[in-house]
């Protein structure tokens, strides 16, 4: 798989995620948001061609994603 394609599928795969998370609290939802605009980050440096920055964005954003579901 390309650097671009594991890029754009890893986006989907965190929006998949995503829209099965709701959030319980004011706390979960604004790291949520964060998750959300890191995944934003990913897209833009995709766009950019900074396939590095891109990467680091979105598994950033996983990962915020993945603590909010195993502190449930």
């Amino acid at each position: 798989m390309k650097d671009v394609e594991r890029i754009e599928k890893d986006i989907k795969i965190f929006l998949e995620n995503l829209s099965r998370f709701s959030p319980s609290s004011e706390k979960e939802e604004k790291i949520l948001n964060l998750a959300k605009a890191y995944c934003e980050d990913a897209r833009y440096y995709l766009d950019k061609g900074d396939l590095f920055t891109a990467f680091g964005c979105i598994n950033y954003a996983h990962g915020l994603l993945d603590a909010l579901i195993r502190l449930r």
